[in-house]
């Protein structure tokens, strides 16, 4: 059973949420919050195993309550939601501590898969998505790029190769044919990758690429 605790300011999202939830057998809605705090405090009463977090929230915002639930309760993991596609705070999530993000308008199948996938410790990333997320947030911020990844992660040829197709978009499967190598080599490599870099899954990643300059913003007009 999939504990699954609500973090919506919206009592009707919050609601919505919980009639796609609640009818499937292996998970269960133990709560609902209306804001970052009461997330926060619920989850300590409740213990779930899965925080559905809205990013924008009074009192105590869902960035903020991300952060302190990954280093008060970690067991309890954060699939964060937005309403926008292009927003710096889930990026922020990211980095925070969430295990993945969705946009508010995914499918009810897509939501029930990412809970699913968080409970089990993966992330759950839309990958053309968190691409325009982080191009956005990189460049908005016009961080100056730190220095090549390669020499100070030890990654190797292959490793880094893998990281930029990661970081651009491909899942395991595209990395596996764009490279012409197995699925389950992809999946040895990136346990190296994650390793080398002290990232805990492909949204840190992902970040850690664009941060690092190993992969650029898109350019894209107004």
């Amino acid at each position: 059973m999939i504990r699954v605790l609500i973090a919506d300011d919206q009592p009707l999202v919050r609601r919505g949420l919980s009639l796609i939830l609640a009818p499937h057998p292996d998970v269960e809605v133990v709560g609902e919050a209306g804001d970052g705090a009461e997330a926060v405090a619920l989850a300590r009463d409740l213990h779930p195993d899965v925080v559905v977090m809205d990013i924008r929230m009074p009192v105590l915002d869902g960035v903020r309550a991300t952060a302190e639930l990954a280093s008060a309760r970690p067991a309890s993991r954060v699939l964060a939601l937005s309403t926008f596609d292009m927003d710096e705070y889930v990026v922020a999530a990211l980095r925070a501590g969430a295990y993945g993000f969705l946009p508010k308008d995914v499918s009810p199948e897509e939501l029930i898969a990412a809970v699913r996938t968080v409970h089990t410790g993966e992330a759950v990333v839309a990958p053309r998505l968190l691409t325009r997320l982080i191009s956005t947030y990189v460049r908005a911020t016009a961080r100056e790029p730190r220095p090549a990844p390669a020499a100070p992660a030890g990654l190797t040829p292959r490793e880094l190769e893998i990281w930029r197709l990661l970081a651009t978009g491909f899942d395991n499967a595209g990395i596996a044919a764009e490279l012409d190598i197995s699925v389950s080599t992809v999946k040895n490599h990136l346990t190296g990758v994650f390793g080398k870099l002290g990232v805990r899954d492909r949204a840190q990643a992902v970040i850690a690429a664009y941060e690092s300059g190993l992969v650029e913003a898109e350019r894209r007009s107004a």
